[in-house]
């Protein structure tokens, strides 16, 4: 349930910082250009990362840090950056999700900003998708809108029990993974008439938000790639299931117990589609 505004006064003012920091890196991202890459792998076959993640991801933490220097920012690119002194208030950046889909020119893909308070509830997250022209954002227990090209909507997520529902999901990166995601996707497609696969986790929770999937479920995400895009569905009304992951500030989450965890999102009717 989502918790009343009076409950998180602080909420709206972190995301008007969260906008700044997550639309100083999508600006980096919308300078793109494909002789500029730079692309090398991150181990994986398939997990990449260019010159433009370690820009965007500079550009996010500047912003941040000029503004709150005692916030903790943990980040895909540039890890964990504790200050001297610590807020407690913690900010989770993906400078570029769906890194393979920029390297590509698919226009899915975003800089995700999501900051927690001292009790590790999201306060607020941003999706910024410049190549869509959409900004998508929430504050807990302020809803959830987006942006799309200059014109702001409110999101409710999908219309419920329509015909035709389109679960979205991803694979991982790991061959025998992904082997084992192939396997159980028939079973978990059980009641959906299609499913889509767009590269970006981020983005995929917030078309659920926005209602163009019915629902969305993956396993094996980093906290960096759910942080924003969770809070945006729950804002808009959906069920969401984050995966209970130990905390990067711990030394989390292992690779094993990343791949077993699951994070969902869709209508209530839907939760129980999804392995527990």
């Amino acid at each position: 349930m989502t918790s009343g505004p009076a409950e998180f006064p602080e909420a709206s003012a972190f995301l008007e910082l969260a906008r700044e920091a997550a639309a100083a890196g999508a600006a980096v991202l919308a300078g793109r250009s494909a002789g500029a890459l730079d692309v090398s792998n991150k181990g994986d076959s398939g997990d990449w990362v260019t010159a433009f993640d370690l820009a965007a991801e500079a550009a996010v933490r500047e912003v941040i840090t000029r503004t709150r220097p005692e916030d903790t920012i943990t980040g895909e690119e540039g890890g964990t950056v504790l200050p001297e002194t610590v807020s407690g208030f913690r900010w989770s950046v993906d400078p570029l999700d769906g890194t393979t889909n920029f390297i590509r020119n698919i226009v899915y893909y975003g800089t995700s900003v999501a900051v927690a308070g001292p009790d590790g509830a999201w306060l607020a997250g941003v999706v910024h998708a410049p190549a869509l022209g959409r900004v998508y954002y929430a504050s807990r227990g302020h809803g959830a809108w987006v942006e799309d090209n200059g014109r702001r909507t409110p999101l409710n997520g999908p219309v419920p029990g329509r015909t035709g529902q389109i679960l979205a999901t991803g694979f991982s990166y790991d061959p025998s993974v992904r082997a084992e995601q192939a396997s159980g996707l028939a079973g978990l497609m059980e009641g959906f008439a299609d499913v889509r696969r767009l590269g970006s986790a981020a983005l995929d929770l917030c078309l659920v938000a926005d209602g163009t999937h019915d629902a969305y479920g993956e396993r094996g995400l980093n906290e960096h790639d759910f942080a924003a895009g969770a809070l945006i569905a729950e804002e808009a009304g959906c069920w969401v299931r984050r995966p209970r992951l130990t905390s990067v500030l711990d030394g989390g989450p292992s690779d094993e117990e990343r791949l077993a965890a699951w994070t969902c999102a869709g209508p209530l009717e839907l939760s129980g589609k999804f392995p527990l």
